[in-house]
């Protein structure tokens, strides 16, 4: 990635990481037979379509990334752009109840007095 980088990433802040044949911007049109030509190199099912990789926010949210983290990572600019890839998992779900349970249990008159 840092060859990659190095090598064709626009420059500055605000550089894209990958670019378009003319080096401007990627567009979707131009984007589409790249992506089935390393599809079928990574041996993938056709099924499998570029956006699906966007789910990597739902591992960063098992993993414990805030909303803003996510933002940053996934290049979103609302949380709700974010949060559209959130999916709860039950693990995550159980997790969350047991510590709001915990917290009910301590507070003076909770449920546990």
């Amino acid at each position: 990635m840092t060859e990659h980088l190095a090598r064709y990433a626009g420059a500055g802040s605000d550089g894209h990481v990958f670019l378009g044949p003319q080096g401007g911007r990627l567009r979707r049109s131009n984007f589409r037979d790249d992506w089935i030509k390393a599809r079928t190199r990574a041996r993938l099912s056709g099924d499998v379509h570029f956006h699906d990789l966007r789910h990597t926010g739902n591992t960063l949210a098992a993993a414990g990334a805030s909303t803003r983290e996510l933002m940053t990572r996934m290049g979103h600019s609302t949380a709700r752009a974010a949060l559209i890839y959130q999916h709860m998992t039950a693990d995550r779900d159980r997790a969350i109840a047991d510590r709001l349970g915990a917290m009910i249990r301590e507070r003076p008159g909770g449920a546990g007095a």
